[in-house]
């Protein structure tokens, strides 16, 4: 175990008004000892990731692990949930700021999931920030100016939930014997140490969602991490609770696996269909069989993405998981509602679909959305928290199924080219000034989105895609493109928000990212250095 004297010598911080209060000398201990037992760790873990990707890349397609058959197959079931996490029709998700997390707390969603992945731009200032959030929030003391006035969470307000960053992601402003401490670690960890009494005390948990998940193996390095936690921090085993986001095509393959990994901790898995179509068209980027068509052709019922959310929903039932569906991301518009009708229309249709389907809650980007999402699964619920006992014996899906991307009569276009161009550059702007929740025709859009544009225009490039108007798609044209787009982009946002941004800086990142010969991983790798 890590001592005061041992901590002063071994951790650089990056200086900041909140280091003190957020980073106290006992949470700095436990982070150093978090990251001495499961760095290395995490370094095989990474190194598995990118030896499957490399795999992938080179044209082998995922199967179902035939040496984990027998957890596939077996009789087993997850620890039941804790009270305050059996109903979860509407989740909301949001940033952490404190405005934000008062609202959402407030908005009649069964759970709020404050988020410091894809809603939250990864700089010192917002991550302090945010854990600063947090602690008020279960100490009962958060409160923020909303809509002109200040506003503190209901007696009912949602289940606080937290999401950390991915296994991926290093935390830079927190050095450890020279090098970075995992930023996964670092959100979980002050959260956790912080907040873990004052939580239980209030009745409810530490709930967590780990996100980016490749298989079974990140399930069983954040078990470790689990049990080690409650350990240290002198709690009963299994009051850490955890819901995992399936958004890449390997974990995909490996859903059973994950949850038996974390059976004494997990209560559900959801479905990151954006993330997920980002994972497709990454891992087998150089295969023309998964060039996919417009985003706006890649809708739930496509026969790809629907044997995803059905197997999902399957096998969660089955292990007494709850499924969580897709997210929506539609913001209304109150002062035109006739301006997003049609939208909120199949917002409806989808959140139906769902519950109808058997999914116990959804995932939805804005408050005014709740009432509409959480009515379609009250028609399903009535009185029951769930449907957990609603078993889809009737789902068969193979793994062809899962890569069947040719099902789709999407067609690439010209606009589409140039939607992915101008919300990748607009997000982007954004992104870098610290925003990472933006409202972009419409939707609120987040990092996953980013990725998919910006991937999604390398894959058309890289394969030479002819579009409908018999265009085919290369440097000069995604240039020219790019260029339109930025002008057109400009004059729709002002000159007062234009330069508020970062958006001349957003289009030379975009067209390195998209004219690279090589795909780069992930957006915060190619920006570390720029936040």
């Amino acid at each position: 175990m890590a001592t005061a004297v041992d901590v002063l010598h071994s951790v650089d911080l990056t200086p900041h008004r909140l280091v003190d209060p957020v980073l106290t000398p006992d949470v700095q201990e436990f982070l150093v000892d978090l990251h001495r037992a499961f760095q290395p760790a995490r370094h095989v873990l990474l190194a598995r990731h990118a030896e499957t990707g490399e795999h992938f890349a080179a044209g082998e397609l995922p199967s179902f692990d035939p040496e984990t058959a027998h957890i596939r197959s077996g009789e087993w079931h997850i620890a039941p949930p804790p009270l305050d996490l059996t109903n979860r029709r509407t989740e909301l998700t949001g940033p952490v700021r404190r405005d934000a997390m008062v609202e959402a707390l407030n908005s009649g969603a069964s759970v709020f999931m404050a988020d410091f992945e894809d809603t939250t731009t990864p700089t010192w200032d917002n991550v302090l920030d945010g854990q600063a959030n947090l602690r008020d929030a279960y100490a009962g003391t958060l409160t923020a100016v909303v809509d002109g006035e200040m506003r503190s969470p209901d007696p009912d307000a949602a289940t606080l939930m937290v999401r950390t960053r991915g296994w991926h992601l290093d935390e830079p402003n927190m050095l450890i014997d020279g090098t970075p401490i995992a930023a996964s670690l670092f959100d979980f960890g002050v959260c956790a140490f912080h907040n873990a009494s004052a939580a239980i005390a209030a009745g409810t948990g530490p709930y967590f969602y780990l996100p980016k998940f490749e298989g079974a193996a990140d399930a069983r390095l954040w078990s470790d991490v689990l049990e080690f936690t409650e350990d240290r921090l002198g709690l009963h085993r299994g009051t850490i609770r955890v819901t995992v986001l399936i958004e890449t095509i390997a974990a995909a393959f490996e859903m059973d696996e994950i949850l038996f990994e974390l059976r004494d901790h997990i209560t559900g898995l959801h479905t990151g269909n954006w993330d997920y179509l980002f994972s497709i068209v990454k891992s087998f980027r150089n295969n023309p069989v998964f060039v996919l068509p417009d985003r706006a052709d890649l809708g739930a019922t496509t026969p790809f993405i629907r044997s995803f959310t059905e197997l999902l929903l399957s096998v969660c039932h089955r292990r007494g998981a709850h499924a969580l569906g897709g997210m929506s991301g539609i913001v209304p518009d109150p002062i035109n509602p006739d301006r997003t009708a049609a939208a909120l229309r199949k917002v409806t249709v989808d959140k139906r679909r769902e519950a109808g389907d058997g999914f116990d809650g959804t995932r939805i980007a804005h408050p005014a959305i709740v009432a509409l999402a959480e009515a379609e699964f009250d028609r399903v619920l009535s009185y029951r928290p769930n449907q957990i006992e609603f078993q889809r014996d009737d789902v068969y899906v193979t793994a062809g199924d899962l890569l069947a991307t040719t099902t789709t009569r999407g067609k690439c276009t010209e606009d589409g080219l140039r939607r992915n161009l101008r919300i990748g550059m607009h997000y982007l702007g954004e992104w870098l000034a610290g925003n990472g929740a933006v409202a972009i025709d419409d939707h609120i859009e987040d990092l996953a989105m980013a990725e998919l544009c910006r991937m999604q225009v390398w894959q058309w490039r890289h394969h030479g895609v002819e579009l409908t108007n018999g265009v085919t798609v290369d440097d000069a044209l995604i240039r020219r493109l790019a260029d339109e787009e930025r002008d057109a982009l400009r004059s729709s946002l002002g000159e007062g928000i234009w330069t508020s941004g970062r958006f001349e800086e957003a289009l030379p990142i975009l067209l390195d990212l998209v004219l690279a010969d090589e795909s780069a991983e992930f957006i915060p790798h190619q920006t570390a250095g720029l936040l």
